[in-house]
């Protein structure tokens, strides 16, 4: 699919997932009004605030509630002023990341010959990476509109990096959806490209070698006692003494201990949500070479950063699966691990994506170019 087909689907992805972000932004006043615990109850209540005000222009959250900001002599409306310009950029950034992830996604794995369920999936998960994108784009203005922006920076960046919440991840899949139906449209008049015929061998040591990647985040790196040691390991002064928190958010998948606290098939039932994870990032390792129309290297990058995302999702899900809190917050909460750890997938995503590529080229697989033969 060239450019040229794809800007239009493109386009209307990006202004709706926007616009329902706008929209849910905005929803966010409805939840502080006197009958919206006759609805819901007060943890469920909190629970979509929390959900929604990452998206709101409701610039009270952002202002100092200690008194320190002096109204009459205007620093009020300075502070509400750098709150909507950060909405502004967040929102102006959402649109972009979009655009741009969508673009390639659509050249590169276009609705057709079979890869439409494929494309369908990729646009979905990469909602909240661009949403984690663009709030991390937005994150000084917003950090500065609290007020007090120079104390424990990274720590506060780190806190809002983790604020995108499972909103995009909803927005994400009627996104998905619709795109896919006009990109479809747009794929009609032209010669649909066929599947690449990938060497098994080198499919399945890719996504071996990427899958590895991601199991050093998963298994390793989010071992309670490395996680630990990861976030308490930078002591000193200054503003930029503390990167523990920020670290903690781009390398760790999620956060898991032995089973010294509690019994052994509780444990292992737990750890069936991580071995998903990983089966779902080789899987689709294992099928990202041949549904790609070329394999280039921004292509297999952003591709493994989708299927990163989606493992991370399946994961969620089985954990939701288990969850039995939802008697005692609400069901509410048991969305509200959804979407969480998509900057660690984007960092060990791209890292997977360039370990498959290189592993790819040196099992044998290195034609760019799609094949004429079609797989049966």
């Amino acid at each position: 699919m060239t450019y040229r087909r794809a800007v239009v689907p493109a386009l209307v992805g990006s202004l709706l997932i926007t616009l329902l972000l706008w929209w849910a932004g905005a929803s966010a006043q409805a939840l502080q009004l006197r009958g919206s615990t006759s609805v819901f109850d007060v943890d469920s209540v909190n629970e979509l605030r929390r959900w929604l005000m990452p998206w709101s222009y409701d610039s009270s959250v952002a202002l100092p509630s200690d008194g320190s900001v002096d109204a009459g002599t205007g620093g009020g409306t300075r502070y509400a002023d750098l709150y909507s310009t950060a909405m502004q950029i967040r929102f102006v950034a959402v649109f972009a990341f979009f655009l741009a992830g969508t673009l390639l996604l659509l050249r590169s794995i276009p609705p057709t010959r079979g890869r439409t369920p494929a494309t369908l999936l990729a646009l979905w998960v990469w909602a909240p990476v661009s949403a984690t994108l663009a709030v991390t784009v937005s994150a000084p203005w917003l950090i500065a509109s609290r007020g007090h922006g120079s104390y424990r920076v990274l720590p506060q960046l780190a806190g809002v990096i983790a604020s995108s919440g499972p909103v995009p991840v909803f927005a994400g899949l009627l996104t998905a959806l619709l795109t896919v139906l006009v990109a479809r449209v747009s794929a009609k008049s032209e010669e649909p490209l066929p599947r690449r015929d990938v060497p098994t061998r080198a499919a399945r040591l890719a996504a071996s070698a990427g899958t590895a990647v991601v199991a050093l985040s998963l298994v390793v790196l989010s071992y309670q006692s490395v996680a630990a040691w990861i976030q308490t390991s930078f002591s000193g002064a200054g503003l930029l003494s503390e990167p523990g928190d920020l670290l903690r958010q781009w390398l760790l998948l999620g956060a898991w201990s032995g089973p010294g606290t509690t019994s052994l098939g509780h444990w292992l039932l737990y750890r069936a949500a991580d071995a998903l994870l990983l089966a779902v990032v080789w899987w689709s390792l294992r099928l990202l070479p041949g549904l790609l129309t070329r394999t280039t290297v921004p292509a297999v990058a952003v591709g493994a950063v989708c299927a990163t995302v989606l493992g991370l999702l399946a994961s969620q899900v089985l954990h939701m699966a288990i969850d039995d809190t939802a008697a005692v917050w609400g069901p509410v909460h048991v969305f509200s691990a959804v979407g969480t750890g998509v900057p660690a997938a984007l960092t060990f995503g791209v890292t997977a994506g360039l370990a498959a590529l290189v592993t790819l080229r040196l099992a044998g697989d290195r034609d760019p170019r799609p094949s004429s033969v079609v797989p049966a």
